[in-house]
């Protein structure tokens, strides 16, 4: 077992890193059977490659029982490295093509949820302008939360990432995109739904149930949400909306995200010029990171649409 341990560390090979792939799906996908339909592989398949990765690191990486699929305290750890180990080897991968001056590699970014329906869409219009000029990039995107996207840009696992501009973290560095604004919305059905704003006062609107964002805001988006009854709260903008259409509720809304349902008469805005704040977003990327050829042409067409 130490022979093979030694082997593993002292040399890495395509299987080794093609068992440390699997494992972090396995873990990702909380289990083997999750794991199949991202890996496309049966799970006899995935057991076999679990079970040769544990002989030989000689640890004992999970248990799988009645109560489930979990880590052990050893096998979270060496998730972690897995993470470190396979960033590491991405990195080297793109930055030897980068050596070559050929669109060639991977360019993994994470972004925000609800984005897309900006209507400028330069994130859209910089993957199209990427895909145009290098046909064999593969692009990955994550949609995850700010803070996830952050981490994932410093531990490497992401090259980029767009952010609202909450706070700033030492080791990112921040680059503006573009602003987005909000207004505070009610569903059609709500009493307030049909009413005129130059008759609804300050007091009365704090008066109804509200939604609050659970995520970071700026400072001027928490003034405006000082004002409302909060009675609910919501992790992103899609949470918000389902509350609002319950008519129950009043929340705050990107005015891109909501257009649609205002066309169609489902949601107004209510006291808009009262009631809105602008949330900035940037891209982000690693201070310090050595910048690859695929990295470089996103954001040159991101800076330029």
């Amino acid at each position: 077992m130490a022979t093979r341990q030694a082997h593993l560390l002292g040399q890495v090979s395509d299987f080794d890193l093609r068992l440390i792939r699997v494992y972090r799906a396995v873990v990702e996908s909380g289990g083997f059977s999750a794991a199949e339909a991202v890996l496309g592989i049966s799970r006899s398949a995935i057991s076999t490659h679990m079970a040769d990765l544990e002989a030989r690191i000689g640890l004992k990486l999970c248990q799988r029982g009645p109560a489930g699929f979990t880590l052990t305290e050893e096998g979270k750890h060496v998730y972690e490295l897995a993470i470190q180990l396979l960033a590491t080897v991405e990195t080297f991968r793109t930055e030897v093509n980068a050596l070559h001056r050929q669109l060639r590699g991977e360019l993994n970014i994470g972004i925000t949820d609800n984005l897309v329906t900006l209507p400028h869409m330069r994130i859209t219009h910089a993957l199209a302008a990427l895909k145009d000029r290098g046909p064999d990039v593969r692009i990955n995107i994550h949609m995850i939360p700010p803070s996830e996207v952050e981490m994932g840009v410093l531990d490497g696992r992401l090259h980029v990432g767009v952010v609202p501009t909450v706070s700033s973290l030492a080791g990112l560095k921040y680059r503006a995109l573009y602003g987005e604004t909000a207004y505070l919305y009610c569903a059609r059905g709500h009493p307030l739904f049909d009413r005129r704003d130059e008759t609804i006062t300050e007091a009365e609107l704090g008066g109804f149930d509200a939604v609050i964002p659970s995520y970071p805001l700026p400072a001027e988006a928490l003034r405006s949400c000082r004002v409302l009854n909060g009675t609910a709260s919501a992790t992103d903008r899609e949470g918000i909306a389902f509350l609002v259409f319950t008519e129950r509720y009043i929340g705050y809304l990107p005015e891109h995200y909501a257009e649609r349902w205002v066309g169609e008469g489902r949601l107004r805005a209510i006291l808009p010029r009262e009631y809105r704040y602008t949330v900035n977003y940037a891209t982000v990327i690693r201070r310090g990171r050595r910048s690859h050829l695929v990295l470089q042409t996103f954001l040159e067409h991101l800076e330029n649409t």
